[in-house]
């Protein structure tokens, strides 16, 4: 990151603290924030994990006392956008310099020999920002690219966890040039736009910047003039591989998983990328899930419902379970089995919620007839739809 682009984030507001914040107060803000985007809390989530490194990168400015000093002075020379120099014949009683001017480009009249700007007198600040000579410039690690993949499991597998094999195509160093993208014999040289960083940047209006992969280079730092002829010149291959992964308890349906580091390998260095697998349940053939529990619909008997009864129901796991079913129990009832449902994160198990369904029969031979009439007539119960016929 430049010079320019330091000063321009106001990282005390990152980090929710004032200007004039003790560093006590920084550090216990950044350590709540730290622990709220953590990745590791927030799997799969991109914009936490944006704003983790966006919290990290700010403490690191402001949670250490001489480059928080720096900053400081920085940006109350340069922070509003420009720099104004006093005198001169212009009305308002100075000249306006795009801050891009100050840090990036050449000095009076644009001459090469005028040295890179206030970059290279401010190059020490932030770790050093500024420009650098071609000569002593050298390409910069490269993160490898994240995968996409997707796996297919049981019902059961997702309940309890289970770990499947994937095979994965992707991109690593060229196995020909190891990574440099140039012929045998030959080396790459830094990309002269960017000077390295694989990165460009314009100013617009000299407030608004935008940043984006080199033209040049697309993006690696590096130029050949002599292409390998295995990768013309991109200096990655394709390769396959087979991985174990572990698919945790509990997963969901198209529920995506990020495996940090187990994506494509890096250039020159860099970290590997990230693996990303969408896991798709195959449902099951009685058992559904809500949430961390289990369902599955029982059909009981009409005299069961009537009279109560203890039935057996089944579980996941093959082992039947006895349930005691109360006299009365109307069609719909809800009955809980506790620790028979999916696994959670801490290892104890949710419920298996059972839903009672009172079946009727269709058919009655002459002698259930008469007994069911019999017991009608015995019942005496009131006009069950008497509050129906009620005054509106």
């Amino acid at each position: 990151m430049s010079t320019k682009d330091w000063i321009e984030k106001d990282f005390y507001k990152v980090l929710g603290v004032s200007k004039t914040a003790e560093q006590d107060e920084i550090k216990k803000s950044y350590r709540k924030l730290a622990r709220k985007y953590h990745p590791d809390s927030n799997q799969g989530d991109a914009g936490a994990e944006a704003k983790f490194k966006e919290v990290s990168e700010a403490y690191d400015v402001v949670g250490d006392t001489k480059k928080r000093k720096e900053y400081d002075e920085a940006r109350r020379l340069f922070g509003s956008g420009g720099f104004r120099m006093p005198g001169g014949g212009q009305q308002g009683g100075g000249f306006n310099f795009d801050v891009g001017d100050l840090f990036n480009r050449g000095g009076s009249g644009g001459a090469a020999g005028a040295g890179g700007g206030l970059g290279d007198i401010l190059g020490g600040m932030f770790g050093g920002g500024g420009r650098s000579s071609t000569s002593t410039t050298t390409a910069r690690p490269r993160r490898g690219q994240d995968i996409e993949t997707e796996a297919t499991i049981e019902f059961a597998e997702a309940v309890n966890g289970v770990t499947v094999a994937l095979r994965m195509t992707s991109d690593e160093p060229c196995k020909t040039c190891r990574g440099t993208g140039a012929k045998y014999g030959t080396v790459p040289k830094v990309c002269l736009k960017c000077e390295g960083t694989g990165m460009q940047t314009s100013v617009q209006g000299g407030v608004f910047a935008m940043t984006e992969p080199c033209t040049e280079c697309k993006g690696r730092g590096l130029v050949v003039d002599q292409p390998c002829e295995t990768c013309h010149g991109s200096g990655r291959g394709q390769s396959s591989r087979t991985m174990q992964v572990r698919i945790p308890a509990g997963v969901q349906d198209n529920q995506r998983i990020r495996l940090k580091g187990k994506g494509a390998a890096g250039e020159r260095g860099g970290p590997s990328g990230d693996l990303y697998v969408t896991v798709h349940v195959t449902p099951h053939r009685i058992f559904g899930r809500q949430g961390e529990h289990l369902t599955l619909s029982v059909p009981v008997s009409f005299t069961e419902a009537a009279l109560g009864a203890e039935i057996k129901v089944p579980t996941l796991d093959g082992l039947p379970v006895t349930v005691r079913i109360p006299a009365g129990t109307a069609n719909g009832s809800k009955l809980r089995v506790r620790g028979k449902g999916s696994v959670r994160r801490d290892g104890t198990k949710g419920d298996m919620l059972l839903t009672l369904e009172v079946q009727v029969p269709h058919e009655l031979t002459d002698e259930q007839r008469t007994k069911l009439q019999e017991f009608s007539s015995a019942s005496d119960q009131p006009d069950l739809r008497a509050g129906l016929f009620g005054s509106a």
